[in-house]
């Protein structure tokens, strides 16, 4: 039996560049699943998506994911794509094995938490206050260019990556501190700020949104003394006074302490991100 890609839309094409196309998956002309392919427009023209890769109960153990995720790389690479990404659920244990036997790594992880009722006791003599105009714009800027960094360190040019962190701040902070929802905190011990808390939200779809730490970070020198597991709490009160139920966050692979701390915290995976150079 043949395992083919037939589309199901004609090519769409943006303004930057950007494609995508929706295929059905199908063994000698019967569908069995669909996929869509995308190039990704926070990365890049260069780096590709394989979404919604899905095929039926009945067609499921028979290798119909392996060879139309196989196909879709080639699509990518017609496309002219150097990279493939893939985000699987947590709990898609064929998918994951699937993932890792094509040669996808895992670069980051999504995770979320079910907020409490009642916004948890921050620790006894945690300060904090919201960041001042001129703070934000000193951390805005060296934020920007950490958050490149991590993923330059992770094998991402630094075209992408700078072209990932620019496009963070403009769909997520297109108004400065004025963007509406968002909360820029600081942590602060004897007038010096040691902590920073971005926390804002996030719509996977129309009118149904989450919390998001979109970012945290504790000054050098000033870790391994709690801050970190402050700033959560004070991300969930933050969360919990706007309404929200849900918090998520976004963290990279292999900070290990990062992931045990938010996994102490209550946080659990919902999506491995993976990703492949396409050669």
């Amino acid at each position: 039996m043949t395992t083919t890609l037939r589309p199901t839309e004609p090519l769409q094409q943006s303004a930057d560049g950007g494609r995508s196309r929706s295929y059905d998956i199908c063994v000698n002309s019967r569908r069995v699943g669909s996929v869509r392919v995308a190039t990704d427009r926070a990365f890049g023209t260069a780096s590709g998506l394989i979404d919604r890769l899905r095929v039926d109960e009945p067609d499921r153990g028979r290798g119909r994911g392996t060879v139309a995720a196989l196909a879709a790389e080639e699509v990518l690479r017609s496309w002219g794509c150097g990279e493939v990404q893939i985000s699987v659920p947590a709990d898609a244990e064929a998918a994951l094995r699937m993932a890792r036997s094509l040669g996808y790594t895992e670069r980051s992880r999504n995770m979320v938490k079910e907020l409490p009722a009642e916004p948890p006791p921050l620790p006894e003599g945690f300060a904090h206050r919201p960041v001042t105009e001129a703070e934000f714009e000193e951390w805005s800027r060296k934020s920007t260019a950490a958050f490149a960094q991590s993923w330059i360190d992770r094998g991402v040019p630094e075209e992408q990556a700078l072209a990932k962190a620019e496009d963070g701040r403009r769909r997520f902070l297109p108004q400065g501190l004025a963007t509406p929802g968002v909360t820029v905190s600081v942590a602060v011990r004897d007038g010096q700020v040691v902590g920073y808390l971005w926390v804002g939200r996030l719509e996977r779809e129309p009118g149904k949104g989450t919390g998001f730490v979109f970012e945290i970070e504790v000054v050098e020198g000033q870790r391994g003394k709690g801050y970190g597991r402050a700033l959560m709490l004070l991300a969930e009160h933050i969360a919990l006074e706007a309404g929200e139920r849900l918090i998520e966050l976004h963290v990279f692979a292999g900070n290990t302490p990062a992931i045990r701390l938010y996994e102490s915290l209550g946080y659990r995976t919902t999506l491995h991100n993976n990703a492949k150079p396409l050669v």
